[in-house]
């Protein structure tokens, strides 16, 4: 109500409601209305997953990939708006409409940015990584760019807004101003992964060669084991302990976000991470304990959801 109380004050043009033309399932976000007559031509929500948020220039050519350092990693609840603008509404205008409606709002801008400033073409390229080519493919001049930050005590939220005149693509798009709107409400994942203790382990390495393991975690798109994985280790360590004969692979897994070679990559990173540990912390014979990374290769589940990326997530004990 706050937002559009003051919409109505400021004589914006940014409006809360549906439109008939919008694709099927979708919907504004509660935190930030519309520019008025958009439609929505692309949606996505996800519960949980992680994601990263452009706050500086786009430095290189080749996508979100390639361009890490010029963002941040947050995790949690995502809402990803695809909006066509009506006909003969510059980016400018609209885009001014959204940095009005969100200051009012109460969200502060962390970066902005526009046309050349953004990193031009590489900027673009940034933002259809995914399969918003037709959207917002290969036109930059106008471009314009903010992420922006509310402080709530249930959990920040962050927006990234990007707009551009659509110059590439046909159809209802042409010359029309397009607007991505990605909305993270940061939250805690819903914890649902059970602790597995050296018995558990012990029983399915005994009966199908190899377990499963989520309780060792580790941060997005890193190697470093995060210290709420200890009780996991720690029963690893008393298998290992009690079964002195036993030698394992320690496998690592991810979902398939990123290249086959990146991921493969950095699911070795994170086995060997893990050998480390039971080595040096634990005391475990490093000659009993080989790193494998599986990388994207072998899901146990598909990758369409974030639960199913989640299962794919996962390091596995091999009986060698």
């Amino acid at each position: 109500m706050r937002i559009l109380i003051a919409v109505i004050i400021l004589n914006l043009t940014l409006v809360a409601t549906g439109h008939a033309a919008d694709i099927e399932g979708s919907a504004d976000h509660p935190l930030v209305p519309r520019y008025e007559d958009s439609e929505i031509v692309a949606y996505a929500t996800e519960a949980f997953t992680d994601y990263r948020l452009l706050n500086a220039k786009a430095e290189n050519y080749g996508g979100l990939e390639k361009n890490h350092a010029s963002t941040i990693v947050l995790e949690g609840k995502m809402a990803r708006i695809s909006y066509r603008a009506p006909a003969e509404r510059s980016v400018l205008e609209v885009f001014r409409n959204y940095e009005n409606a969100l200051a009012e709002a109460g969200f502060e801008t962390i970066f902005a940015c526009d046309r050349e400033a953004c990193g031009g073409r590489n900027f673009n390229h940034v933002q259809w990584s995914g399969d918003l080519y037709s959207l917002f493919g290969d036109y930059h001049a106008e471009q314009r760019y903010l992420a922006a930050r509310l402080k709530r005590a249930e959990g920040d939220v962050y927006v990234g807004l990007y707009a551009v005149e659509n110059k590439a693509g046909g159809g209802p798009n042409k010359d029309r101003t397009m607007v991505q709107l990605d909305v993270v409400e940061l939250q805690p994942m819903e914890e649902k992964m059970v602790l597995l203790d050296a018995g558990a382990l012990e029983t399915g390495l005994s009966s199908e060669g190899k377990i499963a393991v989520y309780g060792i975690l580790f941060d997005f798109d890193k190697a470093d084991i995060r210290p709420d994985s200890k009780p996991q280790l720690e029963e690893i360590a008393r298998l290992l302990n009690d079964r002195p004969d036993l030698e394992v692979l320690i496998v690592g897994h991810t979902d398939n976000k990123g290249t086959l070679d990146y991921n493969q990559a950095l699911s070795a990173r994170r086995a060997q991470a893990v050998v480390d540990v039971l080595a040096g912390s634990y005391g475990i014979d490093a000659a009993r304990l080989m790193p494998v990374g599986a990388g994207m290769a072998a899901p146990v589940a598909t990758n369409r959801t974030e639960d199913e990326r989640a299962a794919n997530r996962r390091v596995e004990i091999v009986e060698r």
